[in-house]
């Protein structure tokens, strides 16, 4: 494909995971005070899709034990999709019960992976998707339902994943009643080449159900692994605030892609995120001061905006 006759999406959703993926790879437990803070802050910035938590047991999760006290304050702020993980029917009758926008079922391609993070294989994951989907239809709630296929490029644990295997499964995902799926490089093994080849066949499966692209840092290509998937045409993908997160069996992982760096990225592109960088950096050093001693990633907040992003790319 050449990419100068390339046009690039005018305009990419950013959702930010940082309270649900970043928050529950760390120690510490942010205050759902800080949480509804963060909350209003990222709504300020221009953010209009955040992962707000996950309705885990909180012996398992203790981070995440106030989702639903979380939930019900983002579902107060105007103009922003609350959505929320869940591991299982348990999890999906409390989204549904919090009126949840939309509720992710995370699926990992990897036979091991699957086994060692939800204890259930890849099929028995389908299946309780399709009992989501009958249980959210008969609320008669309107709560969306993600597919999330994870570990789509490769596992610490098993190692390779056919592609065969992750399109299999993804397809398996919408006939069980998906709404929407998407593709997680959940211990950051992908490469701009690959991303190009997996997402190309995953958008000729699902077509425009399929909706977002989700890239770990890992070995620092979450970037350029965005920029594969923007010249397929996709235009949503996850973040993370100060690029917390990861996988727990990813040792040495990196987290997530950074919001922050990604919206400049986007911005200096000229592709309209609707975010405010400068209010993102704000918060992010908020964020950092609650989340003291943990890791935090990202380059721009060292560096800081470029003179010439002021003066060219701001109105």
């Amino acid at each position: 494909m050449n990419s100068s006759t390339f046009t690039y999406p005018s305009r990419v959703t950013i959702r930010e995971v940082g309270m649900r993926d970043g928050l529950q790879s760390i120690a510490t437990i942010v205050s759902t005070e800080h949480k509804c803070e963060w909350l209003r802050d990222a709504v300020t910035a221009g953010q209009t899709e955040i992962e707000v938590g996950s309705f885990v047991p909180p012996k398992l999760l203790p981070q995440m034990a106030d989702t639903t006290q979380v939930l019900a304050y983002a579902k107060s702020l105007p103009g922003l999709q609350a959505s929320v993980l869940v591991p299982n029917l348990r999890g999906a009758e409390l989204a549904l019960d919090g009126e949840a926008d939309l509720m992710l079922l995370p699926l990992s391609a990897s036979h091991a992976h699957s086994l060692a993070n939800l204890r259930k294989t890849p099929d028995e994951v389908v299946a309780e998707l399709g009992r989501i989907r009958a249980a959210r239809d008969a609320s008669g709630k309107k709560t969306l339902i993600e597919g999330g296929v994870g570990t789509a490029f490769g596992c610490t644990i098993q190692g390779h994943v056919e592609e065969a295997e992750v399109l299999r499964l993804m397809q398996a995902l919408l006939d069980a009643g998906a709404d929407r799926v998407s593709l997680a490089d959940t211990v950051g093994y992908a490469d701009p080449a690959s991303v190009s080849r997996l997402f190309e066949k995953a958008l000729k499966i699902a077509g425009d159900r399929f909706c977002c692209g989700h890239f770990h840092d890992t070995r620092g290509l979450a970037l350029v692994n965005v920029h594969a998937a923007l010249l397929l045409g996709v235009s949503r993908f996850d973040t993370s605030l100060a690029g917390i997160g990861g996988c727990p069996h990813a040792p040495g992982a990196s987290g997530n892609a950074s919001t922050e760096d990604l919206s400049f990225m986007l911005a200096a592109m000229g592709i309209d995120t609707g975010l405010d960088v400068d209010a993102l950096l704000a918060l992010r050093a908020k964020v950092a001061g609650w989340i003291e001693g943990e890791p935090t990633h990202g380059a721009l907040w060292r560096a800081g905006l470029p003179k010439t992003f002021a003066s060219s790319l701001r109105v």
